[in-house]
């Protein structure tokens, strides 16, 4: 469904801008532009994950392809430059980009010959191939690889003159390198290429990206050896990067069984989700993307082999919140429920104090607990796993665990999370903490701190307890507790109405009071299972959140009228942390917008023509997947992660809510 044509591919400013994703299923990764100009730290065709999913580290860099042909010279790669230049330009012999699933493909013209390109990850293992294939040509064709290398964690850069030198050493099919004493080495092959090792660093790579954001623009990297070989017509070359020394070198071996394990996840999809817009079935295999597997060290010899959801990429690891939001629509739409309930396992043995973790830091394994929300979202993930498979066997499992944790925040737990006994309202927060998804926090500053009894933390709360008391009822235990709370909590919401405005309010009993400001906060209020506002205040919310902060790529986190709103995301990480949740527009939100709307309205036309934008940012930003975010003013270019799970995710479910076959009645 995504092609880029000549004219796209020949124009740096936008093919420089369109950004590929392939991963590997245990965190690590390869991502670049469609020009082949790195732009950002995170560029690499070996993002390796020495410490599945997390310790992802910049192996090698990139191949810069030239082809031989009939005498004349093709530079196929791009290099930009400190001093701005941009040379070589090979993407102007670009004659098309297109996805085949998640993998890659650019088609190169040189005269009247065609050479395919292909770039993919073995599922499971920390192994690249790059494929070549002389698709049409009168005459031999001479391929050269210069393969660039680096050796640093995928959020640093390197600088030559303070690196140790490495080692590059032949072996058979290719080279084995090293490039520093805490790097572990990796490989470089071929099934039909000469290797030549090679040791020259090449400094200055310009990463305009990065300038954007504030960071580090320039980065060096090592060139380590050139692989080169003579085409037939109708003959490939296939170039593997990875940690095993002895990777399978079948490149159409090794495509075949990429090509199978998509179509599987495609038919594990069908049943559950309408597969009649091939937008659905690229996210379908999008949502694989952020399912990873973690093995979690229990006590001092257990290692339990777990699942998660990687947040986005290609910075984030695995956040406690974000998995339990994306969980419903990575797993459930698609047709993967046992994966659905390994994570909720998983994230269950890490329960601490009535709380999930916030999430698991990239470099050791000592989980953060700072959030409020994450907790809550669980108990709507495994409702809904529940709603999905009737799994009893799971709902008995969890049932204690979730019992300790009303039992935590009825009684206190970090963070000064705890019930108000005088309406039954959560309340959370303590200076210098983030507790809620809005979470920027630059140094000791939180940018939007919501201390008190935020609406959407209580409208969870409300969900949560409506769920407990119908899984004990399911399980034969006393649910009259925990619906006499919920009756509490119903009654003590009706302090969050604002009549003068006629919505709710954003926080209650904050240091300041009231906070009357208007947020999308309170569309969960309506969107959850469990609603405890009316249907005229549902109503209500759906409206004023449909004319002042829904567009066409999610809803802003603030709206336009408000002044502190900035509708453009950018510069240094003060400047962007300032801007993330006041006014930035947030692709997930568009789930519960959906799910509010066809409550209210139940106009499922409406609800699909309010997702449809959505499918065009499939070709836009991170190709085949959807961002983080986007600026809150038009045009609403797309910022942040190229792929995010829970705006793929919520999308997914969205999706599936609408075309239900029978319709839901209001709740």
């Amino acid at each position: 469904m995504l092609v880029l044509d000549r004219t796209t591919c020949g124009d740096l400013n936008v093919s420089g801008q369109r950004e590929w994703l392939v991963t590997n299923g245990i965190g690590g990764y390869a991502a670049g532009t469609v020009a082949g100009v790195l732009t950002r730290r995170y560029h690499g065709l070996l993002i390796a994950a020495l410490q599945p999913p997390v310790s992802r580290t910049l192996l090698v860099t990139k191949l810069d392809e030239t082809a031989v042909y009939q005498g004349r010279v093709y530079p196929l790669f791009a290099d930009r430059w400190a001093d701005g230049s941009v040379e070589p330009a090979g993407f102007r012999h670009l004659e098309r980009f297109h996805l085949e699933g998640t993998t890659p493909v650019w088609t190169y013209a040189c005269a009247d010959a065609g050479l395919e390109k292909r770039v993919w990850m073995r599922p499971g293992a920390n192994t690249t191939y790059v494929r070549y294939d002389l698709r049409r040509a009168t005459a031999p064709l001479t391929l050269r690889l210069q393969a660039l290398v680096n050796g640093r964690d995928h959020h640093g850069y390197t600088r030559a003159a303070v690196r140790q030198p490495g080692h590059i050493e032949p072996v058979a099919h290719g080279l084995r390198i090293t490039t520093g004493a805490n790097m572990p080495p990796f490989y470089l092959l071929s099934d039909r290429a000469t290797a030549q090792p090679q040791h020259e660093w090449r400094r200055g790579y310009f990463l305009s990206v990065e300038e954007y954001r504030g960071e580090e623009p320039l980065d060096d990297n090592l060139y380590v050896g050139l692989f080169e070989t003579t085409l037939q017509p109708g003959e490939s070359l296939t170039l593997v990067a990875s940690l095993a020394d002895n990777p399978d070198l079948d490149g159409q071996a090794a495509y075949d069984h990429r090509r199978a394990y998509e179509t599987a996840l495609l038919a594990l999809a069908r049943p559950h989700l309408p597969l009649t817009d091939p937008a659905i079935e690229q996210l379908v295999l999008a949502a694989d993307q952020f399912i990873v597997t973690r093995d979690f060290q229990m006590g001092d010899n257990e290692v339990v082999a777990g699942q998660t959801i990687i947040a986005g990429y290609p910075w984030f690891a695995d956040w406690g919140r974000d998995t339990m939001i994306a969980l419903p629509g990575l797993t459930l739409t698609t047709g993967r429920p046992a994966v659905a309930a390994r994570i909720l396992r998983t994230f269950a043995r890490f329960v601490d104090q009535g709380m999930l973790p916030n999430c698991f830091p990239d470099v050791g394994r000592t989980p953060a607990y700072n959030t409020v929300d994450a907790t809550l979202w669980y108990f709507e993930a495994i409702r809904a796993c529940h709603a999905a498979t009737a799994d009893e066997g799971l709902l008995r499992d969890l049932f204690p665990t979730l019992q300790d944790i009303i039992h935590w925040h009825q009684h206190g737990t970090r963070y000064s999370i705890q019930v108000d006994p005088s309406d039954g309202l959560l309340y959370a927060g303590e200076p210098g903490v983030q507790l809620t998804w809005m979470d920027a926090k630059v140094g000791d500053w939180v940018v939007t701190p919501r201390t008190g009894k935020p609406v959407e933390i209580n409208a969870l709360w409300y969900n949560a307890l409506r769920v407990m008391a119908d899984f004990a009822r399911r399980l034969g235990e006393p649910a009259a507790g925990y619906e006499k709370l919920a009756d509490q909590v119903r009654a003590g919401f009706a302090r969050f109405w604002n009549p003068g405005r006629g919505y709710c309010y954003d926080v209650l009993d904050g240091p300041t009071g009231a906070d009357p400001t208007l947020r999308p906060n309170q569309l969960l209020a309506v969107s959850l299972p469990h609603s405890p506002l009316d249907a005229a205040q549902q109503r209500a919310v759906v409206e004023v959140c449909a004319q002042h902060l829904l567009t066409p790529v999610g809803l802003r986190s603030l709206a336009p009228t408000d002044p502190a709103y900035i509708g453009h995301y950018g510069g240094d990480r003060r400047t962007r942390d300032a801007a993330y949740h006041q006014g930035t527009v947030w692709a997930w939100l568009i789930g519960p917008f959906i799910s509010a709307h066809l409550r209210v309205y139940d106009d499922r036309a409406a609800a699909r023509s309010f997702l449809l934008p959505l499918f065009e940012q499939l070709a836009q930003h991170g190709l085949g997947s959807i961002s983080e975010i986007f600026d809150g003013d038009p045009p609403h270019t797309p910022r942040g992660c190229i792929a995010q799970a829970w705006s793929v995710a919520e999308v997914l479910r969205a999706w599936q809510e609408i075309t239900a076959k029978a319709s839901t009645p209001a709740r």
